[in-house]
């Protein structure tokens, strides 16, 4: 495990180029579970790129690349209709524990000044709490909804950002 205490997180506009990188590291089965609220099929490459296509030509969506140091390691996105806007992110597994999605909220949030701002959690999802907390999302309700990767209906943790 290489020291990232002073890599550079960085988003940029999304690359034709990123999107087998999205894909490779949406099918780490970790990853999935943890994030739980995913594709019905991860492994569904016609899916995954008809869902980009149709989420990158959206003009109210703001999608990012997270860079670290120049890699690829993850997005970075806001979407959703006014006044229910919401973030979500995805690193990859590699990177998890270093501070690189706190990095990349951030940097988020910085580019998208709009508030409020929600986000939804796995409820058993403690890093990616922590990082909407970090942020200074706060726990704003609590949910079940179907988790594809999971196949059932888990606890979600909703969290807002206010002005």
């Amino acid at each position: 495990m290489s020291d990232l205490s002073n890599a550079e997180v960085v988003l940029r506009e999304i690359h034709d180029s990123d999107l087998p990188v999205f894909f490779r590291q949406m099918m780490d089965p970790e990853s999935v579970r943890m994030a739980a609220f995913t594709a019905k099929d991860p492994t569904d490459r016609d899916a995954f790129d008809a869902h980009w296509k149709r989420i990158r030509s959206l003009p109210d969506v703001v999608n990012r690349t997270v860079l670290v140091d120049g890699d690829v390691v993850g997005s970075a996105a806001v979407y959703g209709p006014p006044d229910e806007r919401e973030v979500t992110y995805w690193i990859d597994r590699a990177y998890w524990g270093r501070g690189i999605a706190t990095g990349a909220l951030r940097a988020l949030l910085e580019a998208v000044p709009e508030r409020p701002l929600f986000a939804r959690a796995a409820a058993d999802n403690v890093g990616s709490v922590r990082v909407l907390e970090k942020c200074g999302f706060r726990v704003s309700g609590r949910d079940r909804g179907f988790a594809n990767a999971r196949g059932e209906e888990i606890d979600e943790v909703v969290l807002t950002l206010e002005a």
